[in-house]
């Protein structure tokens, strides 16, 4: 999956690059790659980045809940 997201993260690289040179140059379907390049990008590549890093719980580290903000507060009555 590490080596897929690669790829692909490549290949948006290289598709937006086209994409910008064409628009610079006035190609009349510049327009629609760029446009398709922003597409893949925001439901190919980054819903597959998302559930590739979030798979494993790793977001839970993150998440606030009651035993977290006590401590916080805690922690900043003793200060």
């Amino acid at each position: 999956m590490k080596l897929a997201l690669k790829i692909l993260f490549i290949v948006f690289l290289v598709w937006m690059i086209t994409g910008g040179y064409l628009v610079n140059t006035a190609h009349e379907k510049a327009q629609i790659v760029m446009g398709l390049g922003v597409l893949f990008f925001s439901f190919v590549f980054m819903p597959l980045f998302i559930y590739y890093r979030y798979k494993d719980g790793k977001y839970k580290k993150y998440i606030l809940n009651d035993e977290k903000l006590r401590n916080a507060f805690k922690q900043q009555g003793k200060d």
